[in-house]
């Protein structure tokens, strides 16, 4: 007996020290932001450029929206993971006014109108699975030109902020605090000198933060706070408890008294979730719940009503055997049973003892279940017209289909300025009353996404509202009867992308809530789709859009999917859609999928396909037939409302078929030598209980395998990536140089096999010696999360696929012959054939600007110096000279193809029988022919010759 009791007190701690996974300190953010500047400076690769391809019109989450009274076309939207847009066009277009700062993650805005004051809290405020942390404050005094950080940096995620109209320099913050880890840095700061001091005002526990702000219009001393008890892990999320609850202070922040109390009115207990205010004056304040208490249980009459998974958690046999075979099958279609599954085999099975009566509930139980099938109250809304004194419910019924299950999500209340029973409720959809929160009616339209989260009502006029959700920016003047969509920065939340082999090659990605989209290569990211109707990216799927994997055969072959799992294999050429979700048998445990549930075509047979969910699945038939090739191979999955113990990446050598390796999101990482017949695990020497966000099997060397590791979802930014040289048997960690940010993915060059790259939340990297150092990439690629790389070979294009703002493309074959480079004092990288036009320099009408050629010619220097260029016809003789100065490493050098009146007599010399022609812009540009390019630094000179066709 001491013996057991023994083992389990150590498996006790065991569990209690990994529960408590230690999360990266503020100060050592800091330093890493830090080490990430020195880097950018210093970086061979910081001027290689990246082009935002887009897409646009899905746009991305929106948290906040900041609006000019006296002119409300003027406005700031804060996106999630995508930083802080400009417009003064009433959302025509908008400029990125955060870029230059250290992290465009949002959580909320407030500005300052008559002095062009900015603040931004870093870090959402919903408690997203991609919710991303922040830095603190940000401030910024000249419209957002400069940023600088005025604290509170171990905040992670800023519920609201709010200035004293009347004294800028006195703030309010509301912290949320850390989302998957404890912190003393959340409740409510004040600062009186502009953000150099602050001082805390509430503060509950470590475990809750504040999540609304609201202050009494013409009386800032009159405060509401939320305070709101959260905490997140991999595996389970609660959104409610004890330390939620409505706070007031009548002396501007300073000090704080609970008004939600037992005698209040207003819910009170481990129910309390989530809690947005409004208030209209000193008197009326409304407050927005998420009440997750649960609902009373309805008692229905009789023997007639359906069949639920609750009624055969305690059924005997005998009484199944009795069900009538009508309504048995009625709950087995109902419910997504496979086809072989009806009542008469059932209850042979149940005859002969495989199956049991709760197998039928067990069969659709899965983690999610505590989620969308548990009955809580959901959205409530209170009013008090006694300054919060007491509150009374606006409403008898239960406001269903606003929260779902996501309440946390939302819970956000505005009242009309000048009317105080005309209010509106952020949710799924947005909803309106006109009295007083008595009855409601939904505003939401076609061109409106589902999910709200910020809404603005123009004191002047009511009726025109600016509203922000999950898919951008939508404006009404008429109430919400309807919408304008104002979607013009590339804002997307990608969780994945992918590319096809045609010719242009065609991109791929699912996006967060905004499906799947493909796009040409080629497509323009401008509004010339206004005009035919067309825009160059589609949606292929809705939902949360999912990996995607394109048949190398026929492109028109392509399986993606939505979240937890639900894949299809699209025939795009047809239309047909199949849905191929692997099913477990009836009587086994319910498999379990991943959020991204991971998804592979075999490199050796395009009709095999892997799928991950607790075991690795293999499909010999494009998905309609599936098979367990695996044990469970996680840690078992945890209780709690959300998946878990579930495979996150999966990899097949090139080299051989069955070389199979799998990553789960609680830190396993195995191998199968042999197709799945056996399976050996390789972490034991990594560490533990971490996400496994990406596992690569080389395309160069047989035995080599990398893998990523992430500790987002235990606040640890530490950069896990490792090397292995013998399939898995022995580590290396590599990612020792990286600054301090979760990793998310790692792709090796396909043509270079030193060249590798890494996404991590704060940016891209590339490594010239297989990891074991690191270059930042800088130029045109904001400090966003990347989620997802791939190359496409054929173009040499790299495309990053960003949570935040999108896809961004460069051409990587200047990378993939660095490493040669390295060794010479100066070199130029071959020049692509360019294509010849008559209307270079020429547009159609005088008022249009002409078309100008151009082209980069791309350099490597050993150190920072001047360059002499020069132009020459093929047998070198001297057309332009230039001068331009290189960094260190790579420079990329614009040249317009255009020569100068000197160069034009050199080239008619030359050739006279080809007379150069002066265009509309007056230039003169080279004709069809081969040319070649020198470049001197004085002591060395290199050339490369190029063709224009």
């Amino acid at each position: 007996m001491k013996l057991n009791w023994t083992a389990t007190l150590l498996m006790t701690l065991v569990g209690v020290i990994q529960a408590q996974q230690p999360s990266t300190s503020a100060q050592d953010q800091q330093q890493a932001l830090i080490q990430k500047q020195n880097l950018q400076k210093t970086s061979l690769v910081k001027n290689i450029p990246f082009e935002n391809i887009g897409p646009s019109v899905m746009s991305g989450r929106v948290v906040d929206i900041a609006v000019n009274p006296k002119q409300p076309t003027e406005f700031y939207v804060g996106y999630a993971s995508g930083g802080l847009w400009y417009t003064n066009n009433n959302g025509t277009t908008f400029s990125p006014v955060l870029d230059t700062a250290e992290t465009i993650n949002v959580g909320d805005i407030a500005v300052h109108w008559e002095s062009g004051t900015l603040w931004v809290g870093t870090g959402e405020n919903n408690a997203s699975r991609s919710s991303y942390a922040g830095t603190g404050i940000l401030k910024s005094e000249d419209k957002g030109k400069t940023w600088k950080n005025v604290g509170l940096t171990d905040s992670h995620h800023i519920g609201r902020i709010v200035i004293n109209a009347e004294n800028p320099d006195e703030v309010i913050v509301g912290v949320a605090g850390h989302l998957y880890s404890a912190n003393e840095e959340r409740g409510i700061y004040k600062t009186v000198d502009g953000g150099k001091t602050w001082k805390k005002t509430l503060f509950i526990d470590e475990k809750t933060g504040i999540i609304d702000v609201a202050v009494a219009p013409q009386n800032f001393k009159i405060q509401y706070a939320s305070t709101w008890q959260r905490d997140r892990k991999a595996w389970n999320f609660k959104g409610n408890g004890e330390g939620s609850a409505i706070y007031k202070s009548i002396d501007a922040g300073d000090t704080w008294t609970k008004i939600s109390t037992e005698t209040s009115g207003f819910p009170v207990g481990d129910g309390v979730g989530r809690i947005g205010i409004a208030v209209f004056d000193e008197n009326t304040v409304y407050a927005v719940h998420d009440n997750q208490n649960r609902r009373k249980v309805k008692e229905e009459k009789g023997d007639t009503k359906s069949l639920t998974k609750e009624d055969f958690k305690t059924m005997s046999v005998e009484v199944f055997l009795e069900i009538e075979d009508k309504k048995l099958n009625a709950y087995l279609k109902r419910n997504g049973f496979q086809e072989k599954y009806r009542a008469e085999n059932v209850k042979h099975m149940v005859r002969g003892g495989t199956v049991k009566p709760i197998d039928l509930a067990k069969y659709l139980e899965n983690a999610n279940a505590a989620l969308f099938d548990t009955p809580v109250i959901g959205a409530e809304v209170y009013r008090s017209d006694d300054g919060g004194t007491s509150w009374k419910k606006t409403h008898e019924d239960y406001l269903d289909d606003i929260f779902y299950s996501y309440g946390y999500y939302f819970a956000q209340i505005q009242v009309n300025p000048s009317n105080k029973e005309h209010i509106y409720i952020s949710g799924v959809p947005i909803v309106k009353s006109k009295d007083g929160g008595k009855t409601f009616e939904s505003i939401s339209a076609e061109n409106v996404h589902a999910d709200h989260h910020a809404l603005w009502i123009n004191p002047e006029n009511p009726k025109h509202l600016i509203n922000g959700n999950d898919g951008g920016v939508n404006i009404t003047y008429d109430d919400g009867y309807n919408w304008l969509k104002a979607n013009q920065p590339s804002v997307g939340q990608f969780y994945a992308i992918q590319v096809d082999n045609e010719e242009p090659y065609n991109i791929y990605g699912g996006l967060q809530d905004n499906g799947v989209w493909v796009g040409s290569s080629t497509a323009e990211e401008d509004v010339a789709w206004h005009q035919n109707g067309q825009y160059p990216w589609e949606s292929i799927m809705g939902g949360d859009g999912m990996q995607v994997q394109v048949d190398t055969r026929n492109a028109d072959i392509v399986y993606t999917g939505f979240q937890f799992g639900n894949y299809y294999r699209l025939n795009r050429a047809t239309g047909e859609s199949t849905y191929i979700q692997p099913k477990h048998e009836l009587g086994e445990s319910r498999y379990r999928f991943n959020w991204q549930t991971p998804i592979l075509l075999s490199p050796h047979n395009q009709d095999i396909l892997y799928l991950g969910g607790n075991k690795l699945m293999r499909s010999m038939n494009q998905g309609t037939d599936w098979q367990a090739i695996s044990k469970d191979l996680t840690g078992g999955g945890k209780k709690g409302n959300v998946a878990y113990g579930t495979l996150t990446a999966i990899s097949e050598s090139p080299f051989h078929f069955g070389l199979l390796y799998t990553g789960s999101d609680d830190g396993f990482v195995y191998r199968s030598d042999n197709a799945g017949g056996s399976w050996t695990l390789l972490s034991k020497d990594l560490p533990n209980d971490l996400w496994v966000s990406r596992i690569v099997a080389s395309q160069h060397a047989k035995d080599r395998v990398y893998v990523t590791l992430n500790g987002y979802r235990w606040d640890d930014f530490t950069p896990y990536v490792y090397r292995s040289e013998d399939r898995g048997a022995t580590w290396t960690a590599i990612g020792n140089s990286i600054p301090m940010s979760p990793v998310n993915v790692i792709i090796e060059d396909p043509k270079n096999e030193d060249v590798v790259y890494v996404g991590t939340d704060n940016g891209a990297y590339v490594s010239f010696d297989r990891g074991n150092s690191w270059e930042t990439f800088s130029k045109g690629l904001p400090p966003v999360a990347v989620h997802d790389m791939v190359i496409q070979s054929k173009s040499n294009d790299l495309l990053i696929g960003t949570h935040g703002r999108s896809i961004y493309r460069t051409n990587v074959e200047p990378l993939q012959g660095l490493t040669n480079a390295l060794t010479e004092p100066l070199h130029i990288f071959p020049i692509s054939d360019i294509t010849y036009s008559k209307n270079w320099g020429n547009s159609w009408s005088k008022w249009l600007a002409p078309k100008t050629p151009g082209t980069l010619l791309k350099v490597y220097s050993k150190k920072p110096e001047e360059l002499v260029i020069t132009i020459n016809t093929k047998e070198g003789k001297k057309l332009y000279e230039f001068t331009t100065k290189a960094d260190r490493g790579l420079t990329y050098v614009p040249y317009d193809l255009s020569i100068p009146k000197e160069g034009k007599k050199v080239y008619e010399k030359e050739y006279p029988d080809d007379e150069l022609t002066k265009r509309k812009n007056e230039k003169y540009y080279l004709p069809v022919g081969t040319y070649q390019v020198q470049i001197t630094n004085g002591a060395t000179v290199a050339s490369e010759m190029f063709e224009i066709k």
